[in-house]
């Protein structure tokens, strides 16, 4: 089981778990019609950022401190990723009165605003970011991203050191 702490391997095995967890979201919005809220939106892309770091640190394979650069960069999207999946377990879990007001869609806004206040807007959250249309054993899919997103950087962060002593 050793093999999976080579960095190599770990950051392929990275690379295929976020183009797994993507193809799916991705079958529930065309296949199943579960349409993606701004916050699921933004927790796609923490997966596309994990996912081309890891491929790329696969297919350049560096020196341990080039992993480290990728380890990095991997583990700043989780990180980004937690937090944007966190805040949408916050505003699943808020009672229904305090649920704010659904808002304009993703696009719309970005056609129409700059993007900071794009951002802002999406974090404040709307009403259909509250909404839970999916669950498995319990959790809702932003529980779910967010178990992945630390746990992938835990991961990483394991990976990374057990490397960096056996190098050193």
């Amino acid at each position: 089981m050793t093999w999976i702490f080579r960095p190599r391997i770990w950051f392929l095995l990275v690379a295929v778990a976020c183009a797994s967890l993507l193809a799916y979201a991705l079958y529930l919005q065309h296949v199943m019609f579960v349409d993606p809220c701004p916050l699921c939106v933004f927790q796609r892309m923490a997966f596309m950022w994990i996912g081309a770091f890891s491929l790329l640190a696969f297919i350049h394979n560096p020196a341990i401190k080039g992993y480290r650069v990728y380890g990095g960069l991997v583990i700043l999207g989780a990180l980004a990723g937690a937090a944007v999946a966190g805040r949408h377990v916050w505003l699943q879990h808020l009672p229904t009165d305090q649920v704010p007001d659904c808002g304009m869609g993703l696009n719309y806004m970005l056609e129409t605003m700059p993007f900071t206040d794009v951002l802002s807007e999406v974090f404040y959250g709307s009403g259909e970011c509250a909404d839970v249309s999916w669950s498995l054993l319990g959790l809702s899919m932003p529980n779910w991203t967010f178990l992945w997103y630390i746990g992938l950087a835990i991961a990483t962060m394991v990976v990374l050191v057990k490397n960096s002593k056996a190098k050193a």
